[in-house]
């Protein structure tokens, strides 16, 4: 049988059960369908140095830094990470490319192939769609022999189809917030304890800067009982910006040892934050061996690219995109807007999936939000736009509820003309949302 088109081998993938479109999630009470699945196709995750990266905000970030840095190291590398913005194969990428179509439907072939056999050996355990794509990226590296792996935890860490793996050369935490709490848990220390337990040696655990005092005293202690080395970003580490433009950020990073001026093209306080961790990680994989010269990871964060984090779409009208998604991202992207933009308002777009705390989210952005506009978008799990209106309406907020995201972009650009003063349009709310809107608004362009 001839192998399926791109889009044919999507429809099959999600014929399993996927909590990221459709919100079915298949509780289990380990990974042993992926073991199964992986085994099946030769444990293709084996054999090649590894950097898992865990946590509630940045991690796809850190992840884009930390490979960056690695192909200008000489090295070969896979960056495997989700969701995606227009393409699933943009979560598989050899030396920053996504793959092909092509290469995406047969790799998908060959994983679908093996869910047959783990189907008829274990018909009571189920895999789903995030197993599947997982499997295809280590496949992929396979192929291409990279020299190591960049893998990002889709959700949680202990259950997660990328915990997989009997060893490897670091473990990085990136903050933790309140997300997934009917998954993970009802408390910071509840998630912490989830994504910690991707945490195994030989590497170091690798902690980024927490918001959360009692998340760190969980990393702290997993790293502890599990006999590993914890590296403290906010405690080893610090950082001073010394410009900032629309373009990016240029900061001074120092630590103990030495300090290194970086040119970052993101914005955002929390990506030095970002930049830090991926250094720290970088540094603990120089420690172990590898070769990573300080100019590769000055060249790796210069050339990094990561679409819809505090991304600049246009600058007159100045519209940003960017996926936050709860309490603690909105409140970034708020401080943001108003220290590197000088933005001190905004017109929101907005639209978020049905298990987000809009509340939350509206109550950060309240502060700089002149009207917040909320469209209905293409995604399973859309949250009701009038739900969205609602959350900035009950903080006295004007906010519009149209069909669609087309709509919505008129609708700020015109208000936009309106208002005094420097204002920002900003699409956010979620990275699924930001993706839509962010494509709707380049088509203008």
């Amino acid at each position: 049988m001839k192998a399926p088109s791109y889009q044919e081998a999507v429809s099959a993938l999600l014929a399993f059960a996927d909590f990221e479109r459709s919100g079915r999630f298949a509780h289990r009470p380990d990974v042993g369908p992926m073991m199964a699945l992986l085994h099946t196709l030769g444990d293709p995750h084996l054999k090649r140095a590894t950097v898992h990266i865990a946590g509630s905000k940045g991690k796809g970030s850190v992840a884009a830094m930390v490979a960056s840095a690695l192909s200008q190291a000489g090295m070969r590398v896979g960056l495997y990470t989700s969701p995606h913005l227009d393409s699933y194969c943009e979560r598989i990428r050899i030396d920053g490319s996504p793959i092909s179509e092509e290469d995406f439907a047969r790799l998908a072939w060959q994983a679908l192939a093996g869910a047959e056999e783990v189907a008829t050996a274990l018909p009571q355990r189920q895999l789903v769609t995030f197993d599947l794509l997982t499997a295809m990226a280590f496949l992929a590296f396979r192929e291409a022999q990279v020299d190591i792996q960049v893998i990002e935890v889709g959700l949680g860490g202990r259950l997660d189809s990328t915990n997989v793996f009997p060893a490897k050369e670091a473990t990085v935490i990136t903050p933790i917030g309140l997300e997934h709490t009917a998954i993970l848990g009802p408390t910071p220390a509840h998630i912490a304890r989830e994504k910690a337990a991707i945490a195994r040696g030989p590497g170091p655990v690798v902690m980024a800067p927490q918001y959360h005092e009692e998340a760190k005293e969980v990393i702290r202690q997993v790293a502890a009982e599990r006999g590993l080395q914890l590296v403290d970003v906010a405690a080893a580490y610090r950082w001073e910006r010394k410009d900032v433009t629309l373009q990016g950020q240029r900061f001074v990073l120092r630590w103990r040892e030495g300090e290194m001026e970086i040119w970052l093209p993101l914005l955002g306080a929390h990506q030095m934050e970002n930049a830090a961790t991926a250094v720290a990680s970088l540094h603990a994989l120089a420690s172990g061996g590898m070769e990573i010269p300080p100019q590769a990871i000055r060249e790796g964060l210069a050339r990094v690219r990561w679409p819809a984090r505090l991304e600049v779409l246009s600058p007159d009208p100045l519209v940003v995109a960017d996926g936050a998604h709860n309490r603690e991202s909105a409140l970034r992207l708020r401080q943001a807007l108003q220290e590197d933009l000088g933005a001190r308002k905004a017109i929101m777009v907005v639209g978020t999936l049905r298990d987000k705390d809009m509340g939350a989210i509206a109550q950060e952005l309240a502060p700089v939000t002149q009207l917040a506009i909320a469209p209905a978008f293409q995604h399973p799990r859309a949250m009701d736009a009038a739900v969205v209106a609602a959350s900035f309406r009950s903080l006295g907020l004007p906010a519009h509820i149209v069909p669609d995201v087309a709509t919505a972009l008129d609708i700020a650009v015109s208000a936009m003309a309106h208002i005094e003063g420097p204002c920002v349009i900003c699409l956010t709310g979620s990275l699924a949302f930001a993706a839509e809107a962010r494509r709707a608004f380049l088509a203008r362009l």
